[in-house]
């Protein structure tokens, strides 16, 4: 696994990196198990280049070796390669299991930021309401 070091690159960790990249992160984080062996692996590695190249702004993207690093592996119960977990504030926030396409990737990284918004309002969405409605509430 070749990845760059720079911002908004994907980047590796490992079982000694994982708490200052992943936990302590001032950005949410996308992890990747992965594994050199998967062959599902190597096919979502294009997918998350992308990802972390686009997101930049918004997401750091990773990826852990399940064999180089397994204390990180075990402690997040990870059994299949590839899984994504989604941290947030150093908590798992949302997990998926197995390759997939980069719109699905994004459809779910979007979901999670919307339960982000929703959390923020106590859990319950703000609905959008038409001007007229608004100034009737604000009567």
């Amino acid at each position: 696994m070749t990845m760059e070091n720079g911002t908004g690159a994907l980047r590796e960790v490992t079982d000694a990196t994982f708490h200052e990249e992943v936990l302590n992160s001032g950005l949410p984080v996308l992890v990747e198990f992965t594994a050199d062996w998967c062959p599902p692996c190597r096919q979502m590695a294009p997918v998350l280049h992308a990802v972390a190249e686009e997101e930049r702004d918004r997401l750091k993207v990773v990826q852990i070796d399940v064999d180089t690093s397994p204390r990180t592996t075990l402690s997040y119960a990870v059994r299949s390669a590839p899984t994504f977990m989604v941290f947030r504030d150093g908590e798992p926030v949302r997990s998926m299991v197995g390759a997939r396409s980069k719109r699905r990737l994004l459809q779910e990284l979007a979901e999670v930021q919307r339960e982000d918004q929703s959390d923020s309002t106590g859990g319950a969405t703000l609905p959008i309401l038409p001007a007229a409605e608004l100034r009737a509430l604000a009567t």
